[in-house]
């Protein structure tokens, strides 16, 4: 230990000069938008390589229940399939709805005890992925992409305090918001529902279509339980989220085709 302290005293003046460049670099970094950018991208890109890596391995032991989650996705399209097409007066569907694209991804991370939770996914800039797409699950609505680098993607989770959504109630379509309450991501709280609407156990709970991210009919969660509100006319709800966020692996980032011309519009609106 004495030898230890002598050499320390010796290279006292090495010491201090790594200390101060150590410091010189944080502060440089901190300060300077494009060197930050910078290692925050290239630190994605490896713990996304190093995540990709070790959610390989674990591969072989989820595949049955990927495999069943792909199967019960392919029943749900099947069955809305001709929703997505518009009735002529010869009784045929000519026109498909374009207005989205699903790319299909690969939860490698995962967050769910914090209280501002994150996804790390397999597809990024050359997959055509870009910041503010929606991500689903085949059980429903999942969160937002948020960072992208050339071959992985960040999505904030529907689990995090800056999380809200624009949601509808299935069976009457009165439009609430959706956030989580930081304790349990199983359930999530629904807002702003007037004190006329009557809510029952089982209701269904999905997205507005009134947002940029998702198309209406995602499906969010099913009420658990009314509380009450904050003032006279509003109320809330407990609902339990039909996606398991504890267990996910396949998603799919929805690409919405129309949102160039949409934000467009919304520019001018505000600028007016």
């Amino acid at each position: 230990m004495r030898t230890l302290f002598a050499f320390i005293r010796k290279q006292y003046f090495f010491f201090l000069f790594i200390s101060l460049e150590l410091i010189a670099v944080l502060l440089l970094i901190s300060h300077n938008p494009y060197p930050h950018t910078k290692i925050i991208n290239s630190t994605n890109i490896i713990t996304g390589k190093v995540n990709a890596m070790q959610a390989a391995v674990s591969d072989y032991f989820y595949l049955k229940k990927a495999n069943q989650a792909l199967a019960d996705e392919n029943a749900r399209l099947r069955n809305i399939l001709k929703t997505s097409f518009l009735l002529s007066d010869t009784n045929e569907y000519v026109f498909l709805d374009t207005n989205f694209r699903f790319i299909p991804a690969r939860v490698i991370s995962n967050s769910t005890q914090r209280r501002n939770n994150y996804l790390m996914i397999d597809k990024g800039r050359k997959h055509g992925l870009q910041e503010e797409m929606g991500v689903i699950s085949p059980s429903g609505l999942t969160g937002i992409v948020i960072e992208v680098s050339e071959n992985f993607s960040t999505v904030m989770s529907l689990l995090h305090q800056d999380a809200r959504f624009s949601a509808t109630i299935r069976k009457n379509g009165q439009l609430a918001n959706i956030v989580w309450d930081g304790y349990d991501y199983r359930y999530a709280t629904l807002l702003d529902i007037p004190n006329h609407i009557k809510l029952e156990e089982g209701d269904t709970v999905q997205t507005s279509g009134f947002s940029f991210f998702f198309p209406a009919g995602i499906t969010i969660g099913t009420v658990e339980e009314l509380q009450s509100g904050s003032t006279e006319n509003l109320n809330r709800a407990t609902i339990r989220l039909s996606v398991d966020f504890n267990s996910l692996y396949q998603v799919y980032v929805v690409k919405n085709l129309m949102s160039p011309e949409q934000r467009n519009l919304l520019k001018q609106q505000e600028n007016e």
